[in-house]
């Protein structure tokens, strides 16, 4: 190597160094901050402090449809006048309907009904599966969250077989965090007719009045025994 191309590895400048500079830390810093905050106000204005809920409308068809079920059901949709004389009519069976045959939106607009519970309560139906959406409102006195609304959710599966119907809790959630199975009494996926029907009271008599019963995506079907 000769003196010139020495003189021009001394001089050369030293390599620069990869990495962050002390603005592209902060950079992302100030990134990671705004996107915990975002996430933060999502979580708690979804399942913390949550809005009301809209209430389902239903259209003229859909509730003339709703009326004439509830009617069939003995339930009067129609508000007969203030002190109106009952007309005595003899008791019969015949041809009377055992099947009971509601929509989603059907289940939800009854709801619409009472406005307190319409805001506050959202059913949802899909296969085997009944889910709620429930929003509570604490006392002013609660500890921390008094006077604010939380949120919670809850599914059962709800099926028929082996000639009786099969009711199973599928869990409950509390501000978008699932209660341990512990704390629901250990009754989580199980059936709930197979464990307590064999005794004498509510799941025993429900099991032996159920003839069928079913549940699909937007629509439930329950059919009575005689």
């Amino acid at each position: 190597m000769n003196k010139t191309t020495e003189d021009k590895t001394a001089s050369a400048p030293p390599p620069k160094k990869k990495g962050f500079s002390g603005l592209h830390v902060f950079g992302i810093v100030l990134l990671t901050i705004v996107a915990t905050l975002g996430a933060g106000y999502w979580w708690l204005s979804h399942y913390v402090f949550p809005e009301n809920f809209e209430p389902v409308t239903l259209n003229a068809s859909e509730q003339d449809s709703l009326n004439n079920k509830l009617n069939t059901l003995g339930i009067d949709t129609q508000g007969g006048e203030p002190g109106s004389p009952l007309q005595p009519v003899p008791y019969s069976e015949e041809g009377a309907s055992r099947e009971a045959r509601f929509s989603e939106r059907e289940l939800n607009g009854m709801l619409a009904n009472n406005t307190d519970l319409a805001q506050r309560l959202a059913v949802d139906l899909s296969d085997d599966l009944v889910s709620a959406l429930l929003l509570v409102p604490l006392e002013e006195g609660f500890p921390v969250l008094g006077g604010r609304t939380l949120r919670v959710n809850a599914g059962v599966e709800l099926s028929f077989a082996n000639g009786r119907p099969l009711v199973k809790l599928k869990g409950v959630s509390l501000m978008g965090v699932p209660i341990p199975n512990a704390w629901l009494g250990n009754l989580k996926n199980v059936d709930l007719v197979n464990e307590f029907g064999a005794n004498p009271g509510f799941w025993q008599s429900f099991a032996a009045g159920v003839d069928y019963i079913q549940v699909e995506d937007g629509r439930l079907l329950v059919r009575l025994k005689e």
